[in-house]
């Protein structure tokens, strides 16, 4: 195979299958050849089934020959974050204890692609229970980034990033609470898309107990890939209502507002809150220049709220949700931690965890009243604007860093802040379930890769996917990282 088959896109890979030029099983060999060679440096896959994924290529390739009809992923191969429930896989989901859970059924979303064509050969690395913006367990280990290995390449779906990025697959799909599509999308150099909040079921995705069937309030699942245009792809397959809402409604996205050219972009890319480190604002600042070199008309501005409670407002409900997700001795612990925390401590999203984890529901009900103005507000910008541009992340890819959250800390603005405070840009989409595409614009001065996020109005996903096509075109796109 040709250097394409580690790097093409999914939709060039679909069409060489459909001229002839490939065969499922040819993609199918590469890919496994692929994980066995880079695999070891990265460790970003943790479970093959190399037997069955080319049974199921060498069906499909017959299928194409006896002229059966072919969906639009035939033959297809792809990998699947390790949070998805996949029959045939066990789900560990970082954790020991789910070593030997074995599903009875495949996550919908992730059953979607199949049944559209799409072939899962693996399971891609998470931490645990997919709770971390890195990506290490005690099961698997640590997955590195290809473009320096003593770095993380972000997480949750930091070994799906890492998958797309060094040519093993040319797709993947993986959650997002707190920019776990769209933090290791920037910290590899790859494209993911967050889509609006209900777009895409999450059923099967596990959280820290296993068979917990509770609907999330902020979690999504979506696409990740080498490409804009195979977000696109993935979206129309996995995008629609599932379980009990499927038999009632179907899902219509609107098209995009206007061509690219044409939309309205607003930039908002420096906040005191999260800045920016200067290699990242000066590759934001020039694809920013590209867009206006291009015609685009961008302005910089930004929603009618107060960023700091807005960001406040976002861990509340985020810890709101994991809250029943904790074993009970893990909840028992922030309860007591919250009865004993000094309300003379500054805020800070560690500081602020036991009492949101233990919140009463009137407290989460008051913080769900707050998630709505927000939503007003990103309404009413959205009548003025089509797209906010912002960064994904103030920082480039980290070095690895495994201590507990609470020994961790960045410099931002020449300051030390909390780890998580580089969330700081991803809780914007987050918070109203916006959807919000990740497309990378280029290197910065230590040569790694910087994206920007690109938000559009609630399910306008395919206008955040049009300007994103061309910013992909103006500022370069997808490139390998160096060997």
């Amino acid at each position: 195979m040709t250097s394409n088959a580690h790097y093409g896109s999914a939709g060039e890979l679909l069409a060489a299958m459909a001229a002839g030029s490939t065969s499922s099983e040819e993609l199918v060999q590469h890919a496994l050849a692929r994980i066995a060679d880079i695999n070891p440096r990265c460790n970003a896959i943790v479970a093959v089934d190399a037997p069955a994924a080319l049974a199921q290529a060498r069906a499909a390739d017959q299928a194409r020959r006896a002229g059966a009809a072919c969906g639009p992923l035939h033959g297809l191969p792809m990998t699947v974050k390790d949070c998805f429930e996949v029959v045939g896989f066990a789900t560990v989901n970082g954790a020991a204890e789910c070593r030997d859970h074995r599903p009875q059924q495949t996550a919908p979303a992730v059953q979607r692609l199949v049944t559209a064509g799409a072939i899962v050969i693996g399971k891609s690395n998470v931490p645990l229970y997919a709770l971390d913006l890195q990506t290490f367990n005690d099961v698997f280990g640590t997955t590195r980034n290809p473009w320096d290995l003593d770095r993380t390449p972000g997480g949750s779906s930091g070994g799906a990033a890492v998958a797309l990025a060094t040519g093993m697959v040319p797709l993947e799909v993986g959650t997002d609470l707190a920019g776990s599509l769209r933090i290791p999308a920037h910290f590899t150099g790859i494209c993911s898309l967050k889509p609006s909040f209900g777009v895409v079921p999450t059923a099967g995705a596990l959280g820290p107990v296993p068979g917990d069937r509770r609907r999330p309030d902020l979690v999504v699942a979506g696409p990740m890939a080498r490409r804009v245009a195979d977000l696109r792809l993935a979206l129309d397959v996995m995008a629609g209502p599932g379980g009990r809402d499927a038999g009632g409604w179907r899902l219509s996205l609107p098209p995009a507002r206007a061509s690219a050219r044409h939309l309205r972009v607003a930039a908002w890319l420096d906040d005191s809150n999260c800045p920016p480190a200067p290699g990242i604002a000066a590759v934001l600042a020039r694809a920013m220049a590209a867009l206006r070199g291009a015609g685009v008309t961008v302005s910089e501005t930004r929603p009618a709220f107060e960023p700091a409670a807005h960001f406040q407002a976002f861990f509340q409900l985020m810890y709101g949700e994991m809250s029943a997700g904790f074993p009970e001795p893990v909840y028992r612990a922030f309860s007591t931690a919250a009865r004993r925390a000094d309300p003379a401590v500054p805020w800070t999203p560690l500081v602020s965890m036991p009492a949101a984890v233990t919140q009463s529901h009137r407290d989460w009900l008051r913080a769900c009243e707050d998630r709505e103005r927000y939503r007003t507000a990103w309404d009413e910008f959205f009548q003025q604007h089509d797209i906010l541009i912002t960064p994904v992340a103030p920082v480039s890819a980290l070095p690895h860093d495994q201590r507990p959250f609470e020994q961790r800390s960045l410099r931002l603005g020449g300051r030390a802040v909390a780890y998580m405070q580089q969330t700081f840009w991803c809780a914007l989409a987050t918070v109203a379930g916006l959807p919000a595409v990740v497309v990378p614009v280029g290197l910065d001065a230590e040569g790694l890769p910087v994206g920007v996020q690109i938000i559009a109005p609630f399910l306008h996903e395919h206008t955040a996917l049009e300007l994103a096509t061309l910013v992909e075109e103006l500022c370069g796109g997808f490139r390998p990282p160096p060997d």
